[in-house]
């Protein structure tokens, strides 16, 4: 069996200066939404195998270009039946970012295969 991981998809134009977001809160966003992903699945067993042993998860934070990118992204995962958490900032209603539940690498790595590591521009 692959390793469990979690992927955290964050949007890269948040920084940039259209937007101009601090760094801190564009990290708050990918906070919230693993929260709200671990609160959500905490009873699947990948969930339950990634939490056994804390002080060794692995997380994979990737950048995606943009809004319309983020929910291309969310879409496809929709369909499919890929667990996941669109964040989506209230009260602006702005999608920042997207995180899988824990799953094995292998059975989810092909989605993001498109996107680089996250990199402060």
């Amino acid at each position: 069996m692959s390793v469990i991981l979690q992927y955290v998809i964050v949007r890269k134009d948040l920084l940039l200066k259209e937007h101009n977001w601090p760094v801190g809160a564009v990290i708050a966003q990918a906070c919230h939404a693993v929260t709200a992903v671990t609160h959500l699945f905490h009873d699947d067993e990948h969930t339950k195998k990634y939490l056994e042993d804390l002080d060794n998860m692995h997380k994979v934070v990737l950048e995606i270009p943009n809004e319309k990118e983020i929910i291309s992204l969310h879409e496809v995962l929709e369909k499919n039946n890929i667990k996941h958490k669109l964040w989506i900032e209230q009260p602006e209603n702005i999608p920042t970012c997207l995180v899988l539940k824990p799953y094995p690498k292998d059975e989810v790595k092909a989605y993001f295969k498109d996107l680089k590591l996250f990199k402060n521009p």
